[in-house]
């Protein structure tokens, strides 16, 4: 049986956010910790928090560079499944900036400094800050962005991963509803990272492609149509 509204959901927010750090050999040593952690609030409804547990037992039970492996496949490759959450409203557009800024300046004003490697919209990030908070403050906080777990949660369930379950009781401790939205379609990632042709495949904007007939082009010389006759130009 879950709390429908704990008292505390701070060990579980922690716990949440661990859980959808990189798998290294020493998150991965801690699984059974995690569990006891996410039991101690009982925050999470009985059917999530099964399926949390047996997250926890399958990255256990991983080869480790299988487990990393597929990390990396789930969260860095394509926007999608980005964990940094701004990358998902903004993109690479100039408006992330500011954006990451207010969300500095919210942590500043709760009087915590943010001192990681990592950006500040970075979802683990996010969710240790919101233990930080009362619950009812934590869930409006997380709230703000219930349309974005949401959409990293439906990318997820496209892919079969079962970190969709992470993000799934992420929303329900933020008191949102858990539901699949229409993703726009993202270009191969060949397309999104290849280096584009200078010039169009040209060593000179203009020219054709190397293999192609040379296109010549005349113009009038300006100087020959304004001298008058007999007069050298």
């Amino acid at each position: 049986m879950f709390k429908k509204n704990p008292t505390s959901v701070r060990l579980t927010l922690r716990a949440l956010g661990c859980l959808l750090r990189y798998p290294d050999a020493q998150l991965r040593s801690v699984m059974p910790q995690l569990i006891d952690a996410l039991q101690v609030e009982q925050a999470l409804r009985a059917e999530r928090m099964a399926e949390i547990e047996a997250v926890c037992q399958h990255l256990a039970a991983l080869d480790p560079l299988e487990a990393e492996a597929r990390y990396v496949d789930n969260f860095d490759r394509g926007r999608q499944t980005s964990l940094h959450l701004f990358e998902h409203v903004h993109g690479d557009s100039r408006d992330r900036g500011p954006a990451l800024i207010d969300l500095l300046q919210t942590y500043e004003k709760a009087g915590l400094q943010f001192d990681a490697e990592e950006l500040p919209d970075y979802l683990p990030v996010v969710l240790e800050f919101a233990s930080t908070q009362p619950p009812e403050v934590a869930r409006e906080f997380l709230g703000e962005m219930a349309h974005i777990l949401n959409a990293l949660f439906s990318a997820l369930v496209a892919r079969s991963s079962p970190y969709a379950s992470v993000v799934a009781a992420v929303l329900e401790v933020s008191g949102q509803r858990v539901q699949r939205v229409a993703l726009t379609p993202e270009p191969p990632m060949d397309e999104v990272w290849a280096e584009p042709e200078a010039f169009g495949g040209c060593s000179t904007q203009g020219q054709a492609k190397p293999g192609q007939p040379q296109p010549l082009q005349f113009v009038r010389n300006p100087r020959a149509e304004r001298a008058p006759q007999g007069a050298s130009i």
